[in-house]
């Protein structure tokens, strides 16, 4: 199956160019495949999963394989998002054996990689499933990959969070620190004309403070169940409530049924093993 793809701001072209350099080297050579490889010599090859997982990264994995050999036949066997049991093939692909066996390994770790942060996701997702609340992300990403490893919990199921540091003010302990008290961080933010202002909030006594200068989201950082379900009562609704710190498996469910409008969990993205993705080629 063909599938459109695009990620708003993602220049997919310019990844698989500077992965592909980065491989290649400065003379643009694989030399195991040109000095091993028949130059007319043709493979087909099936991607598999290897144990069950949340698939991610399909298409970029095509775009590797086409920038080498645009003339090759690829096939996407499931839908981006798709669970599937080990296995599993996922893609297929044939076309000229040196130009895949040197896009291979790229397509590879890029569907290891983002289905590893898709079925990690997808775990978080499913242990709070019925409480109401929404799985968030956050910004601890590896530098240069936030666009893709945020599409990954979109496929495991989850929300993004902010994209970066220009699309919505977060006011933590540093920022309080400098301003002086949390009220007033929150009026320069407001006063700077920042539409979405997320206060993170450490203890109680600060929501009152925080709402009154005009916070639009508080982040309830490191709190018990208990003081998660105080705060939520306290808020009223008046803004959404985000439970974030020390989020894992065993607890998220809890944290998740204090009445909180969303949990953010850093290592979906931080943290997330790669998933088992195979690749095995035949000659033609």
């Amino acid at each position: 199956m063909a599938m459109a793809f695009a990620i708003d701001g993602f220049d997919l072209d310019r990844f698989v160019a500077s992965t592909l350099a980065e491989d290649l080297g400065p003379d643009g050579i694989d030399v195991t495949s040109q000095s091993v490889i028949p130059a007319d010599a043709r493979f087909t090859g099936v991607m598999d999963a290897r144990h069950a997982m949340v698939v991610a990264g399909l298409p970029i994995a095509e775009a590797f394989f086409r920038a080498l050999d645009p003339d090759c036949e690829v096939r996407l066997l499931v839908e981006e998002g798709a669970q599937v049991s080990g296995g599993t093939d996922i893609l297929h692909v044939s076309g000229k054996a040196r130009a895949l066996l040197t896009a291979e390994r790229s397509a590879l770790n890029t569907v290891q990689h983002l289905s590893g942060i898709a079925s990690l996701t997808r775990t978080y997702v499913d242990a709070m499933a019925g409480t109401g609340a929404v799985l968030l992300d956050t910004r601890k990403t590896i530098p240069g990959l936030r666009l893709l490893e945020k599409y990954a919990t979109r496929q495991g199921g989850a929300q993004n969070h902010r994209m970066g540091l220009w699309d919505a003010a977060m006011i933590k302990d540093n920022h309080v620190a400098v301003a002086g008290d949390i009220g007033e961080a929150v009026r320069r933010a407001v006063a700077a004309g920042i539409a979405q202002i997320i206060v993170e909030v450490d203890h109680v006594e600060q929501i009152e403070p925080a709402l009154a200068a005009g916070a639009t989201h508080l982040l309830l950082d490191n709190m018990s169940p208990a003081t998660l379900r105080g705060a939520v009562t306290l808020v009223g609704g008046r803004v959404p409530c985000e439970a974030s710190g020390g989020v894992t498996l065993e607890t998220i469910r809890a944290i998740a049924e204090t009445g909180v409008d969303y949990v953010s969990v850093g290592r979906l993205t931080q943290s997330a093993p790669a998933a088992d993705v195979g690749l095995d080629f035949t000659a033609v």
